[in-house]
């Protein structure tokens, strides 16, 4: 895994609970999640990031539910 210089400032913003190594480094994780057809959980709301699931099914069902 590499560095990243802008990890304590990523984690800050990071939505994610799943407690992974890779979080705060924004690439290793879109690199992580793409290689597995997935969508890293920042992308989600907090509901739908809770249930784990990161494929993009669910997050169409995630954006579909904020719609107002």
């Amino acid at each position: 895994m590499s560095q990243c210089s802008n990890r304590s400032r990523n984690k800050q913003d990071c939505t994610c609970t799943y407690g992974c190594s890779k979080a705060g480094m924004c690439c290793e994780c879109v690199s992580f999640h793409r290689r597995r057809n997935e969508v890293p959980g920042c992308f989600f709301s907090k509901e739908g990031e809770a249930t784990y699931d990161r494929s993009i099914e669910a997050l169409a069902r995630d954006w579909q539910a904020r719609r107002p």
